[in-house]
């Protein structure tokens, strides 16, 4: 399996952003929270220390999720190319239906409603290696679509 995050380079930046802020600020307010949690006595029937302490494990996960992300983060920019990869932008046709257009990001950079799909996704998966001129299949939960690739950008 393909361990890279493909991401670009606004959404690095935006992670890295999120990361610095979750450890300066948020893990310092967490500590603070326990700290005066702790104070009020009787731990097993405290509720804002229990609180406090799924905050704190909520934000050390998204911390090591992030910084793992970062680890293995190949930064993509728009790719012109004869073959679809990450980056690329593809017109794509329906059978029987109309064409779009998306472009191939990684799953972070996702979001369907500007076009951009992620290449883990049945159809970015599909699409991945394709030229202009082919035909690719993709298996949804309604059956199987037929696409055809008209450009490859």
């Amino acid at each position: 399996m393909d361990n890279k995050q493909y991401l670009s380079r606004e959404k690095y930046d935006e992670l890295k952003t999120e990361l610095e802020h979750l450890k300066m600020i948020e893990r310092k307010e967490v500590a603070e929270t326990l700290e005066f949690a702790k104070s009020l006595g009787d731990l097993s029937e405290n509720a804002e220390y229990h609180e406090a302490r799924d905050k704190q494990a909520d934000i050390e996960d998204r911390i090591a999720t992030i910084e793992e992300m970062l680890k293995s983060a190949e930064i993509v920019s728009e790719h012109h190319g004869s073959k679809v990869q990450v980056g690329s932008k593809v017109v794509v046709k329906k059978e029987g239906g109309e064409s779009s257009e998306y472009m191939i990001v990684g799953s972070e950079d996702a979001d369907m409603a500007s076009g951009k799909i992620s290449h883990q996704s049945p159809i970015g998966e599909a699409l991945l290696g394709s030229s202009k001129g082919d035909k690719v299949t993709v298996s949804t939960p309604r059956g199987l679509v037929n696409y055809s690739v008209l450009e490859v950008k």
